[in-house]
């Protein structure tokens, strides 16, 4: 059903699905880790569910945009609750916090702005569902929901497995946090530096700032993200399979994000052509 609602409506809304999403995955976590005795799975189905729940209300509002906020809610809630489950609060974990939080905050914030209410969907997913409305639904419970929640769990396992570090601190470990921190600033940043642009120059490409030195500054930072938390866990843990995590983000950024908002740039912005031929992808 579409709906109308106010933006501070919309917002509120998404609010208290969001609190039914987290209260079910907490539930079905407990209920889980007591049976499989295995925390990481029991989190994992957690996080499975919780995304089921935010994607049937998607169906209810038909809109796969209040999927949107789940990248940057679940891990600075699910890093926190892990606190309280080990009951480690260790100063890689605190760090760990502060960066998550950060972030979370930081891209949580620019969705809210974005946010136009529970009626507009964003452009990808309308284009989705328009080139294929015979399979859209799979296109949307798989692709557009289930894999992004899997690939950040996966990118979110070095964190997790912070918890259960027993070294302490060192160069590497503090420099994976200013990676973290520098990575949500440059985010902060580069939304700003776009916002700014679009209302005063609308229906042109930004190439301003850190757009004048890279195409895609916002996704730099995102991926820098879980390279940091990768370096604060490989600080402590040692080089070893978990650096597919951060990979596998970097493969779902650079091959879909940026593919599919390059594609819209140039059918829609007068001289992008030319902008992508000399600047780089990122930064």
């Amino acid at each position: 059903m579409k709906r109308n609602y106010s933006k501070s409506c919309s917002v509120a809304l998404i609010a208290a699905i969001y609190i039914l999403a987290t209260v079910a995955g907490v539930i079905l976590f407990i209920k889980l880790n007591s049976v499989l005795n295995s925390p990481i799975w029991a989190l994992f189905c957690a996080d499975v569910l919780a995304t089921i729940v935010v994607w049937l209300f998607g169906l209810l509002y038909e809109n796969v945009s209040v999927y949107d906020p789940y990248w940057s809610v679940f891990p600075p809630i699910a890093f926190l609750l892990w606190g309280f489950f080990t009951h480690t609060w260790s100063i890689p974990v605190i760090l760990l916090l502060v960066a998550s939080w950060y972030w979370g905050f930081r891209l949580t914030r620019n969705w809210a702005i974005t946010f136009h209410g529970i009626a507009h969907e964003d452009w990808r997913y309308t284009q989705y569902r328009n080139l294929h409305p015979v399979v859209f639904h799979l296109i949307n419970f798989f692709g557009l929901n289930m894999v992004p929640t899997l690939v950040v769990f996966a990118a979110m396992l070095p964190g997790l497995m912070l918890y259960e570090a027993t070294e302490t601190v060192n160069v590497l470990t503090w420099l994976g946090f200013v990676v973290c921190l520098s990575s949500a600033t440059i985010q902060l940043i580069a939304d700003k530096q776009i916002h700014d642009f679009r209302a005063a120059h609308p229906g042109q490409y930004c190439n301003v700032g850190l757009w004048k030195h890279g195409r895609h500054p916002n996704y730099f930072g995102e991926i820098q993200l879980w390279w940091g938390i990768w370096i604060m866990y490989a600080s402590l843990n040692g080089f070893n399979w978990f650096i597919c995590c951060p990979i596998a983000m970097t493969a779902l950024f650079l091959g879909i994000s940026v593919p599919l908002m390059e594609k819209r740039q140039l059918k829609n912005k007068p001289g992008y052509a030319e902008y992508r031929k000399k600047t780089r992808i990122l930064i």
